[in-house]
Parts: C-alpha cells; sequence; structure tokens
C-alpha cells in the first residue's frame, strides 16, 4: 500500500488537517487516486478541479500518480461552487441582528 495524506484545500479556515489514505500499489491510477480521495473526505468527484502534490506541483496523469512516494501532502482543489457548500450556514441565533428576548414573546 501507498499511504498519502490528502485534504480539501481551504485557505480561508485555520485548521484544515489532512487525512491519511491507502492506495493499493497495483492500482496506482489517476482515477483511483480520486475515487478513494473524494470517498474518504465525502466529496463528488465531480466538484473536484485538480489534485495538488504540495507544494506546487498539479497531478494530471497516472504517471504522476505512480511516482508519489508514501506520505506525500496532496490537497483536492474544488471548484467554487462545492467550496460553498463546505461551509456551514449559521443559525438564525448565530446571525447578527437576532434578538433573543423579541423571538420568546407572545401574543
Amino acid at each position: 500500500e501507498l499511504v498519502l495524506k490528502v485534504r480539501i484545500q481551504t485557505p480561508n479556515l485555520r485548521e484544515n488537517d489532512f487525512i491519511e489514505i491507502e492506495l493499493d500499489r497495483q492500482e496506482l491510477t489517476y482515477k483511483e487516486l480520486l475515487r478513494v480521495s473524494c470517498h474518504e473526505l465525502g466529496v463528488n468527484p465531480e466538484h473536484v478541479q485538480k489534485i495538488r502534490k504540495l507544494p506546487n506541483t498539479m497531478l494530471r496523469k497516472d504517471k504522476d500518480v505512480a511516482r508519489l512516494q508514501d506520505f506525500q501532502e496532496l490537497e483536492l482543489v474544488l471548484t467554487v461552487s462545492e467550496k460553498n457548500l463546505l461551509f456551514r450556514v449559521p443559525t438564525l441565533s448565530e446571525q447578527s441582528g437576532y434578538n433573543k428576548k423579541a423571538s420568546e414573546l407572545t401574543y
């Protein structure tokens, strides 16, 4: 098995930890890397714009994946629409201008 560290690229978050994934060395293809990474991170593969080997190399084909070594760090760069879905929408009580006492009034 090849062990890789993968995360979603989210520059706005302070904490953006990597997870470790395992790929069968007999199936080191771009498609398999994308499938396993997306499954482990809970991302739809259709929303992945590119896979980046940190710090600055884009993976494009099976030969790129075959050259990866254990514990290399990768990022999934998502399309803009998917990035927006990663952030939790604040509840009504967390939004500015919300008055809790006013919401509890009974008529």
